[in-house]
């Protein structure tokens, strides 16, 4: 699958950067809220009765600031940061040997947590609740278990599917934050907070066309922000004007709506060839040469946000909205 503009999902070209445009603590971390303000509360509150913070589980689409929120918990709380991810873990000892490792205070963020196998999950239990491992040592009839003491750590666990988490597993976090998209408004400041470290100036017309065409994600702001700038220079703007903005978000073929050519040729497709619908999801994925996974889980989503498209028990149904958006009649109007 090729790799998307609008993609929420980390690039070749986004761990350069997202690093040093990261806050380093709750104050300075933009949106979020309601999450925001609890983790707030729970995080002082922890601190007064000098214990870790209770595990937490962040969970919501790609791209919203997971990553940020457990190094942020980790400054906060004043101990360090060890990071991870699901697959990368892929026999209990590998856990083992990450959670021995760990000291007082340390803060374990495990990315797509969801992804971690059954025999690794049967391991992190214990940790989880009593802070201790059960090692086995050895096979047949020498072996022998050893239990390991843990110094008390908070896990943080980021996924993007929280329904696939087993249930002992998500039981097992005291703190569940759903992270949500993002208002324009909120996007509009992560774009101009980037254009300071950028060292880029930008009218607030532009900024506010950037977070509009970003789809409710800040990391998908950054990265429009970076080629917007790219197009400035050229032209040499000292400032990026609402116009060099609005012909660089062009050419790089994202929408008003942050819509990009997958999408328009997604919801073309099924206006074209099946009058909007209803259609079955693999009969699309035929018609436009796509998988009919890679539709479900990663073009539909935002479609569906945006009231685009609707699932319907007969197939896919193009609204009447994108029929407005692409200024087309509905058929049968």
């Amino acid at each position: 699958m090729e790799e998307r503009m609008v993609s929420g999902d980390v690039q070749s070209d986004d761990e350069s950067i997202e690093y040093s445009l990261r806050p380093q603590t709750l104050a300075q971390y933009i949106g979020q809220s309601k999450t925001k303000e609890n983790l707030s509360i729970f995080i002082e509150a922890a601190k007064m009765r000098n214990e870790p913070l209770d595990h937490v589980l962040l969970y919501g689409p790609p791209g919203l600031g997971k990553t940020t929120l457990a190094s942020i918990i980790s400054n906060e709380m004043g101990g360090q940061f060890r990071s991870t991810s699901g697959p990368a873990i892929e026999r209990a000892g590998d856990l083992a040997a990450i959670l021995s490792s760990l000291e007082a205070g340390d803060v374990l963020f495990i990315d797509e947590i969801h992804r971690l196998p059954r025999a690794v999950e049967e391991v992190l239990y214990p940790a989880m609740e009593d802070f201790f491992l059960d090692i086995v040592i050895g096979s047949g009839s020498e072996a022998r278990s050893i239990r390991l003491d843990l110094p008390p750590f908070t896990l943080v666990g980021a996924t993007t599917r929280a329904g696939l988490l087993s249930a002992p597993l998500r039981d097992r976090f005291g703190v569940l934050s759903r992270l949500d998209y993002y208002t324009t408004e909120d996007l509009c400041a992560i774009v101009e907070r980037t254009s300071e470290i950028f060292d880029v100036d930008i009218s607030k017309e532009a900024a506010i066309e950037v977070a509009r065409r970003s789809r409710g994600t800040p990391r998908i702001s950054n990265r429009l922000l970076k080629r917007v700038r790219d197009i400035a220079q050229v032209k040499g703007e000292e400032t990026v004007s609402k116009g060099t903005t609005q012909q660089a978000l062009s050419m790089l073929q994202v929408d008003e709506e942050g819509l990009d050519h997958v999408d328009h040729k997604l919801l073309l497709g099924i206006m074209d060839h099946f009058q909007g619908g209803p259609v079955g999801l693999d009969t699309i994925a035929a018609t436009i040469g796509e998988e009919s996974q890679t539709i479900e889980d990663v073009y539909e989503p935002f479609l569906l946000q945006i009231g685009f498209i609707q699932r319907t028990p007969r197939g896919r149904l193009v609204t009447t909205k994108a029929y407005a958006h692409f200024n087309r009649e509905v058929p049968g109007s």
